[in-house]
């Protein structure tokens, strides 16, 4: 599992380290794992470090100093490094010295542009994972010519003008193509908008002393969705392994019942029930759906519900759901149906799957806040309900009512922004609720296997919501097989 630490977490780690280091010894840690970063990429750009062409942008903390330090480094090895300091007067004074004394030079920030458009490697070490709001004016131009040169552009712990805790960036920032970040994973580099300045992300162990109940954000990999996945064993029925319930579609959008149904199936539940006027429609495609038309109450045994998708403005059949005392997904038309004091007096679990959009309704803001503040915004979203909330996106967030870490999910792809792609997701989700799993798990697997057969069913090209949850069954096989 991938974990993200807070900058206040990680200062304290590296205090406590520090103490007990020969001084200046953590910062020469970090220096040689970005320098031997530096290298690699160099290999890839420029085929050699001798000769290449470095520059280093350096603001007055230490992550200049981590850039300086690794700048000798590749000076020692014949690459021609130039630091460009944006205030002089304080870059860090020893890593100044180290480069000149590897052979590297120091150059204004008037002559930094020209120096960029000639460079193999712009090194990012501007700002460090204290800084707040976007870039100070005088490094923007620096930033812009890096965006506009061939050179690669490695940020060194993360892009400079990103929030190291929130992900938001709320100005002009770096965009890198490798981030080389220290001691551990900080949120912004997992969280949009941030995560798309970082490009890809490398972790340098420097032995940060981090407890293991502090993490802000936690990332499931492929064997931990992998044990989490519901295998029946040799005793299980259809009952055993769980029934969910559907209770979606109306006569406008009969198509979003039958997509959660399919996604339902495919998630690893016992059954499927449907209840709603899109039947027909459901068995027509799905002939192994227990089809009701008697409403929720009378529908038979579940062990959860999803409602929502395509419902129109059904409200009555929201309430009833909720009423249940058995784990219930709400999704879609559902949110904006729902009654908030009905979610929040609910005992059994509750998971709600916004997009932004619908999560901007519900907090009565507007949508681009939410965009720009996803880990806030799904916090907040959960804490108001009592209840566990999947915001969809591009990296999408598991938050629970409780301050247990938030998971987030990259595993998408572009592709999936296509309709009845969400109707899936709340199928496979309600499914993996049936089966047994907590909230934040059935929505953390769920949108990791969905992500991943989105990128199956596309590959590289169009798809459709009935062809991602055609490619479930491949998605679950290729991380039961890390299991």
């Amino acid at each position: 599992m991938r974990t993200a630490y807070s900058v206040e977490t990680v200062r304290n780690a590296e205090r406590e380290l520090m103490a007990r280091l020969p001084e200046g010894a953590l910062m020469q840690r970090a220096a040689a794992g970005l320098a031997a970063a530096c290298v690699e990429v160099l290999g890839r750009v420029a085929g050699r470090v001798y000769g290449s062409r470095v520059v280093l942008l350096v603001g007055s903390g230490d992550n200049g100093g981590d850039a300086l330090y690794a700048g000798a480094r590749l000076a020692r090895r014949g690459a021609g490094v130039t630091a460009v300091p944006l205030t002089p007067e304080r870059a860090h004074g020893r890593g100044l010295a180290a480069l000149r004394r590897a052979g590297g030079r120091v150059a204004g920030p008037a002559s930094a542009g020209e120096l960029i458009e000639r460079a193999d490697l712009v090194v990012d070490g501007i700002v460090g994972i204290g800084g707040r709001g976007g870039l100070r004016p005088e490094a923007v131009p620096l930033a812009d010519a890096a965006a506009r040169a061939r050179a690669a552009v490695l940020a060194v712990d993360l892009p400079s003008g990103v929030d190291a805790d929130t992900g938001q960036v709320r100005g002009a920032a770096v965009r890198a193509d490798l981030t080389v970040t220290f001691g551990a994973h900080k949120p912004g580099l997992l969280l949009d908008p941030a995560r798309e300045y970082a490009g890809s992300v490398r972790l340098v162990d420097i032995g940060l002393p981090l407890p293991n109940d502090a993490a802000e954000l936690e990332a499931l990999q492929h064997a931990d969705v992998a044990r989490l996945l519901p295998v029946p064993g040799a005793e299980s029925d259809k009952y055993r392994r769980g029934v969910v319930g559907i209770a979606a579609g109306s006569a406008r959008y009969p198509g979003a019942a039958v997509l959660a149904v399919a996604g339902a199936l495919r998630g690893g539940a016992g059954a499927v029930r449907y209840v709603g006027p899109a039947g027909d429609a459901v068995i027509a495609r799905y002939p192994e759906t227990l089809v009701s038309d008697q409403g929720p109450k009378r529908a038979g045994r579940v062990q959860a519900w999803v409602v929502g998708p395509g419902a129109g403005d059904d409200a009555g059949t929201v309430a009833e759901v909720l009423a249940a005392e058995v784990p219930v997904l709400i999704d879609a038309d559902g949110l904006r149906l729902a009654d908030a004091g009905a979610v929040r007096a609910r005992t059994a679990p509750t998971l709600m799957t916004p997009h932004a959009g619908e999560a901007a309704a519900l907090l009565g803001v507007a949508r681009e806040e939410v965009e720009g503040a996803r880990l806030a915004s799904a916090r907040e979203l959960a804490g108001r309900y009592g209840a566990t909330v999947l915001l969809k996106g591009s990296t999408t967030v598991v938050a629970g009512a409780e301050s247990s870490p938030v998971r987030v999910n990259a595993t998408g792809t572009s592709w999936l922004a296509t309709a009845g792609s969400g109707d899936v997701l709340s199928g496979l989700a309600g499914s993996l609720l049936a089966a047994g799993l907590s909230a934040v798990d059935a929505g953390s697997v769920a949108a990791y296997v969905h992500g991943l057969a989105g990128r199956f069913a596309a590959d590289g090209a169009p798809t459709g919501a009935h062809d991602v949850a055609g490619a479930i069954p491949g998605a679950w096989r290729d991380v039961a097989r890390a299991g």
